[in-house]
């Protein structure tokens, strides 16, 4: 099958390792994949060439752009990106007469159903958030809402094969009138080779110098809003064990606020940031951890640090929120908690660190989970193209 994949992604963090990934495996199962997006230098460029590699950072760049521009100059400026997009796209598809159109959907994004509209070419479009809804309620609102929302609209309405990562994100898509014969879920996955030669445990630790501790980790770029600040604070009561590490595997905008925090709480030396990793280092790091932590999710998203903590077994704490129970069962891989209690998560913490069985147990449960479910990028592969030949 010859596929062209389009995105508007210039983020080298969990974004990229989707894009990355999935076209990875799709060419793993002998698919030709065409590759459109911002800096490619042809339409045939390599993602996995693009991609740095390095986890734990953020787009600095596209912060900056917009804090100098107004907003609605901004967001007419992803409007006429479509410009630059759909040329790209239309000389790609005469050229390599594509079977299918794979975009990732992005706000103000319609080249791909431009196309799709001029060629008669099948769009599949994959969205990991209702973007008018993120925008709206973060990164200082929307100047022009009314406009995005037209967007978003058209955008999913007019596609084939809707592909939102959760079932919760689905229902977003049901809203705008997609009707639910085209909507597929399809979570993100896991890339088991990249995790085969990760090492024991006790290895990792010992390499990491945190032998005999019971290591509390967090993968990823950590923003005040995932709650981390509450693991330390947990990690100072009574209730915490003294041998309890956390690890945090990346960076973040509240890593100076959560140092600061560990050191008037006299924990400095029972916390540790890695800061930026590349992500060849992500499974010796993640080897370590004894309990895995999802303090706080994004209602509709599938986390990707979370199949990393499934894939190596790894004991996971995590809010009792719909999308994460699409692929936790609290004490079978899992330990969940309430997140509208309070103390919920401070109470699943206590229970977890100090019950060596009760962690034994759901780390075989998550090790499971991902043959299961099938939580793998190989499998999405498969899902999506058979999708493709079904005609759906």
């Amino acid at each position: 099958m010859r596929i062209l994949y389009h995105h508007r992604t210039a983020s080298k963090d969990g974004q990229a390792v989707h894009i990355e990934e999935m076209i990875d495996a799709l060419r793993s199962e002998g698919h030709e994949v065409r590759v459109v997006a911002p800096g490619a230098p042809e339409a045939n460029a390599d993602a996995a060439d693009q991609g740095s590699g390095r986890m734990g950072s953020d787009m600095g760049w596209v912060h900056r752009l917009k804090a100098m521009l107004p907003k609605a100059a901004y967001e007419m400026m992803e409007l006429a990106y479509n410009l630059v997009a759909y040329r790209k796209l239309i000389a790609a598809a005469r050229e390599f007469r594509p079977h299918v159109i794979y975009e990732r959907y992005n706000l103000l994004l319609l080249a791909g159903l431009m196309v799709k509209k001029r060629m008669g070419i099948p769009l599949l479009l994959e969205v990991n958030s209702p973007l008018v809804l993120e925008r709206s309620q973060h990164s200082g609102g929307l100047a022009l809402q009314r406009l995005a929302r037209w967007a978003e609209g058209a955008a999913w309405r007019g596609a084939d094969t809707v592909l939102p990562v959760t079932e919760v994100l689905a229902n977003h898509v049901r809203a705008y009138g997609v009707p639910s014969e085209r909507i597929h879920v399809t979570p993100n996955g896991i890339n088991r080779a990249h995790f085969a030669d990760a090492p024991m445990p006790e290895a990792a630790k010992m390499r990491l110098g945190l032998e005999g501790k019971v290591v509390l980790g967090f993968t990823g770029f950590v923003r005040d809003w995932h709650g981390v600040d509450r693991i330390v604070d947990w990690m100072a009561s009574p209730q915490a064990p003294q041998t309890t590490h956390l690890l945090v595997v990346g960076d973040g905008p509240v890593r100076a606020a959560l140092e600061a925090q560990a050191r008037r709480l006299g924990l400095a030396e029972r916390v540790t940031f890695t800061g930026v990793i590349h992500r060849e280092q992500v499974p010796a790091h993640v080897a370590a951890f004894d309990v895995a932590l999802q303090p706080a999710v994004t209602p509709y998203a599938s986390p990707l640090k979370l199949m990393e903590y499934l894939v190596l077994g790894k004991a996971v704490v995590a809010p009792a929120t719909p999308n994460l129970r699409e692929v936790l069962t609290d004490n079978v891989n899992a330990l969940l908690f309430d997140p509208a209690q309070p103390g919920a998560l401070e109470g699943a913490l206590t229970r977890l660190c100090s019950d060596t069985s009760l962690r034994q147990r759901l780390a075989q449960g998550a090790a499971d989970t991902i043959d299961r479910l099938d939580l793998t990028w190989i499998g999405n592969a498969r899902r999506v193209t058979a999708l493709v030949e079904a005609g759906a």
